[in-house]
């Protein structure tokens, strides 16, 4: 039996609500009027409802993981010229939620809709969908609706976004050319070593072919390819496995972060693309309205790396006890030793120059900072100009290119580095297999 949900006055003029059952709607007003209340709203409540959750069943689908920052930027940007066209958000995110495809971002959107319409702002219905819109995104647009200013605060959150993704973009190119390259190459001289050299090895052992060290040497290396095969993907497997389980802990990922910025060659690439973002972050909460103390605190929290968090951290408390910026990021910028860090520098750089000199190098870089003067200065010219979003967005802008700049060096020192790896690869197996050869030529002639 249907239940109907009516509103309706008593004799003294008082409002009731409540639910009735009834076959049918006359049916219900009959017996509502019967109990003596004037009847002004009747609905169908269960009807209603299962219609409701019929177009939420056939509208959303299954979807995993969190929303692409590519197809996030992509949204922001789309949402922020329908406000500024002068839409009503409900129909703006309406419009946007049609044309979505299906998927995680489409599914937030309908609950975001119906947040709306419920009642909630659109900065409390986008927090409730953290796969979409994260805690950055989130406080930029709620200082946009405090500040009557929701267009241009999407404006702003679409140009970081799509700033952070040209970088990321151009760092993930660069990349991917060595990363084929080596994955090639690496497929080759494995295929060499297991099917090649065997083959060799047994006629050399057939016609009784004395062999020479180097030859020796590259046999015994085969047969410990082809025994232990498993290794070639199982050691990366086992230290991608190994770096996780550590940066589960705290000190771990403390440690492991602070040896990513100060690794050589990519160890700059990797600081000051965090620094280019987290200033970045902080530049446009503080531009859109944000107070400085919950600022800091997103950054801290968006930056990605443990050493930055750390450092974050401490300017925040600095702050709040009435100190300036620029100082405490000054006074903290120096991480100090840590047993971890020195630990990766052992395991991945020792593996290439020994142990010794890799705790040497690690020493030699105690004392350096991961801001630099730059950064503070720019920093303490922003807040006594009162431009401290401006001075920002320049340290993101500058760190931006060097990053470029940096990446591009990167790269062009890898390609010469790369043949001259694969050259002396390819040379000693080509000696070692025809030095035997030619004492065979030679014996036969």
């Amino acid at each position: 039996m249907p239940t109907y949900q009516f509103e309706a006055m008593d004799a003294t003029g008082q409002e009731i609500k409540d639910l009735i059952e009834a076959p049918s709607e006359e049916e219900a007003q009959a017996t509502i009027r019967q109990m003596g209340y004037f009847v002004t709203k009747l609905t169908e409540k269960k009807a209603k409802k299962a219609a409701e959750k019929q177009v939420k069943k056939s509208g959303k689908t299954f979807a995993f993981g969190r929303v692409k920052s590519k197809i996030l930027t992509t949204f922001t940007r789309q949402l922020s010229i329908l406000q500024d066209a002068g839409l009503p958000i409900l129909r703006s995110l309406r419009i946007l939620q049609n044309q979505a495809k299906p998927g995680q971002l489409k599914n937030c959107l309908m609950d975001v809709c119906e947040e709306i319409e419920s009642g909630s702002s659109l900065s409390e219905a986008m927090a409730k969908s953290p796969k979409a819109f994260n805690r950055l995104y989130c406080n930029m647009i709620k200082a946009g609706e405090a500040g009557g200013a929701l267009e241009t605060i999407l404006q702003r959150l679409a140009e970081f976004m799509e700033r952070s993704e040209s970088l990321k973009r151009k760092v993930k190119s660069a990349l991917i050319y060595p990363i084929c390259v080596v994955g090639f190459a690496a497929g080759i001289l494995v295929f060499i070593m297991m099917k090649i050299v065997p083959a060799f090895q047994k006629i050399f052992d057939e016609f009784g072919v004395e062999l020479p060290a180097m030859t020796v040497l590259l046999v015994k290396i085969s047969y410990g390819i082809i025994n232990f095969w498993y290794l070639i993907p199982g050691i990366p497997i086992g230290i991608w496995l190994f770096v996780k389980l550590v940066c589960k802990f705290s000190h771990g990922r403390y440690g492991f972060h602070l040896f990513l910025i100060k690794m050589p060659l990519f160890g700059q690439l990797v600081e000051k693309n965090v620094i280019a973002r987290a200033m970045r972050t902080l530049g446009t909460l503080v531009a859109s309205g944000v107070p400085i103390l919950e600022a800091l605190q997103i950054t801290r929290e968006t930056s990605g790396n443990a050493v930055f968090e750390k450092l974050f951290s401490k300017v925040h408390d600095a702050i709040r006890e009435g100190e300036t910026i620029s100082q405490p990021l000054k006074d903290y910028a120096k991480p100090g030793f840590h047993p971890v860090a020195l630990f990766f520098w052992i395991m991945f750089v020792g593996a290439f120059v020994a142990a010794p000199v890799a705790a040497l190098l690690y020493m030699l870089k105690l004392n350096s900072r991961v801001v630099d003067d730059m950064v503070v200065n720019m920093v303490d010219v922003g807040e006594e100009t009162g431009e401290l979003d401006t001075m920002l967005y320049k340290v993101a802008d500058t760190y931006d290119e060097e990053v470029a700049v940096l990446t591009e060096g990167l790269m062009a020192l890898m390609e010469p580095l790369l043949i001259i790896i694969l050259g002396v690869a390819v040379g000693f197996i080509v000696i070692a297999l025809f030095l035997p050869l030619i004492k065979l030529i030679s014996s036969l002639t």
